[in-house]
């Protein structure tokens, strides 16, 4: 990891330990005991969550993951490919229990212990930045509930793990850029093909990776150890390569949503480039605020880093991984996705929300390890990083910031620092963080970490509180098909994909299957319920003209999309 070019003031020899003091033997305590506490609170923050809101991607994992569990799957054709790495996190929640609202339960119990573990890394990363025991462990529990790593563990989202998985490769890979040792290097090869299994955004981490181990076997001639790692890294991505070739032919029958073509456009016209580069300047600009203006401070710390010439060659690779890795996700992930004619499309934070906490804990150590001026210079970068893309963004998209649809699910820390979910207000929300940050650098230089590690912490509990909404009660959804939890469910090839998702994860007990009821066949044999469109204008008993007889309906009213069930009342115990 790399050590900020602030230098601390020197300081006296510290005086021998007294005979009873063990504080280094207090320190595995204070971390287990950190753990259980940001494990407590993402389970808070999630006890109302009982089922997917963020579709299709949570039941596309939910889906792989019984799948995986052995379970039935379901036909995700058409969609993006929800990877295999985190649904294989989650299959324990199938092993148990097969009920939708308890299996939620328990992967919102999994994230919150993944999730926890970026206190640990987030420790090790401050230390990596020069700072004490005493320093580095408040900063890193503080750090680690910042919206970016606590928010998305809320739902099941590769979001959940994917911080977790990048933070150790980064520090694993700054063990083997020192040290050569092998350890290291295998560690950090594992996690980075780790991340490749479990989302495309790891992908780029493992090419960064293989460029690094290239560039730390010829700086440091470390030939023999790289090729072990680069083996590692071989080996780990063929098994996850393995696992999503087996997943897409289970679950994708009809493929996938194919998105080279749009990075071939984005990547070939000029119109192309404009988009991507403007999406990645979004993503910078959406990092720094949900940071509360530290991950400004920690790039332009890092950037710094890569070009000065007395920084140490450790220090000089690690600073081009790291943002190797944040430009490459954030230029890429913008290069293919689709116009969807959203906010989102210019600013967003998630794709970036797995390098946060790296760029924060840099960004705070940087300023606790500074004078006062120096801390000023370094608010000025961050307000300088965050001024240009947010400027960026304003030019490029203009008016569509305000007509496009805006989806709060995708800005909680915009809408917390504005305080309104309808609508992204970005200058606002600029000098918003900008405030906070001026707050941080204050409290810095007045009470060092403590008061700076509670405004952090504080910061993001209520950002979190905000993002999640008042008070939530936990409701048990209910059934969404009338009858018994059996036999078979297929869906007309005309019912909306959003009803289709919805019912892929609650109707547990069979892989809701495809008919098309405009040919007149009559479902197959086994088949006890057909969900059909319910265009407008149309009773629910004019719904499937051709039904077979004594076939009863049941409307659905309580999603915005019009369907109608279908049952069979031959079934057994059928209402």
């Amino acid at each position: 990891m790399i050590v900020t070019t602030v230098r601390p003031r020197p300081a006296a020899p510290a005086a021998p330990a007294p005979p009873g003091r063990r504080r280094p033997r207090a320190l595995p305590w204070l971390l287990v005991a950190g753990v259980l506490a940001q494990a407590a609170v993402r389970l808070w923050f999630a006890r109302a969550r009982t089922g997917p809101a963020a579709n299709p991607d949570e039941t596309g994992y939910l889906v792989a993951a019984r799948w995986l569990a052995g379970g039935p799957g379901a036909d995700l054709s058409g969609n993006t490919f929800y990877q295999g790495g985190y649904p294989l996190l989650l299959t324990p929640a199938y092993w148990f229990a097969h009920d939708p609202a308890t299996v939620y339960t328990a992967v919102m119990a999994i994230n919150a212990v993944l999730g926890a573990a970026l206190f640990p890394l987030g420790y090790a990363a401050a230390r990596r930045f020069g700072l004490g025991r005493r320093t580095a462990l408040p900063l890193a529990f503080a750090a680690a509930l910042l919206p970016a790593g606590a928010f998305f563990g809320a739902f099941a989202l590769a979001d959940a793990v994917l911080p977790v998985l990048v933070l150790a490769w980064l520090l694993a890979l700054d063990r083997f850029a020192r040290d050569g040792g092998a350890v290291g290097t295998v560690l950090a090869s594992l996690a980075a093909s780790a991340a490749a299994a479990v989302h495309s955004r790891g992908t780029i981490v493992l090419l960064v990776h293989a460029l690094a181990l290239a560039v730390i076997a010829v700086s440091g001639r470390r030939w023999r150890r790289a090729l072990a790692g680069g083996g590692a890294a071989a080996a780990g991505y063929a098994l996850g390569a393995a696992l999503n070739a087996r997943l897409e032919a289970a679950l994708y029958p009809g493929g996938v949503r194919d998105l080279a073509a749009n990075v071939e456009t984005r990547l070939t016209t000029a119109g192309g480039q404009a988009w991507a580069l403007s999406g990645a300047a979004g993503q910078v600009w959406y990092l720094v605020v949900s940071t509360w203006g530290l991950a400004g401070v920690g790039l332009a710390v890092v950037a710094v880093a890569l070009v000065r010439r007395r920084t140490p060659a450790a220090d000089r690779i690690m600073a081009g991984v790291l943002l190797a890795a944040t430009f490459g996700i954030a230029y890429a992930s913008s290069a293919a996705l689709p116009d969807e004619h959203r906010v989102g499309n210019f600013a967003y934070g998630r794709y970036l929300s797995c390098v946060a906490l790296v760029y924060a804990l840099a960004g705070a150590a940087a300023l606790l390890r500074s004078g006062a001026r120096r801390a000023l210079l370094l608010a000025a970068s961050s307000v300088l990083v965050l001024a240009a893309a947010g400027a960026w963004v304003s030019v490029y998209a203009g008016e569509r910031l305000r007509t496009h649809a805006f989806i709060a699910f995708d800005f909680p820390e915009t809408t917390f620092l504005t305080g309104d979910r309808t609508a992204l207000h970005l200058q606002e929300a600029s000098l918003a963080a900008i405030g906070l940050l001026c707050v941080l650098a204050v409290l810095s230089r007045l009470g060092r970490t403590p008061l700076m590690a509670a405004a952090l912490a504080g910061t993001s509990l209520a950002a979190l509180m905000f993002a999640m909404g008042p008070s939530p009660e936990r409701v048990r959804p209910a059934p969404p098909l009338p009858g018994p939890q059996a036999g078979g469910v297929v869906a007309d090839v005309a019912v909306h994909w959003g009803v289709r998702t919805k019912l892929m994860h609650p109707v547990w007990w069979t892989r809701v299957g495809r008919i098309d009821i405009r040919d007149g066949r009559p479902p197959a044999p086994g088949v006890c319920t057909v969900v059909v469109s319910l265009p407008d204008g149309t009773s629910p008993a004019a719904s499937w003209p051709g039904h077979p007889a004594g076939w009863r309906h049941h409307a659905r009213e309580d999603w915005s999309i019009g369907w109608v069930i279908w049952r069979d009342p031959s079934c057994p115990a059928a209402q």
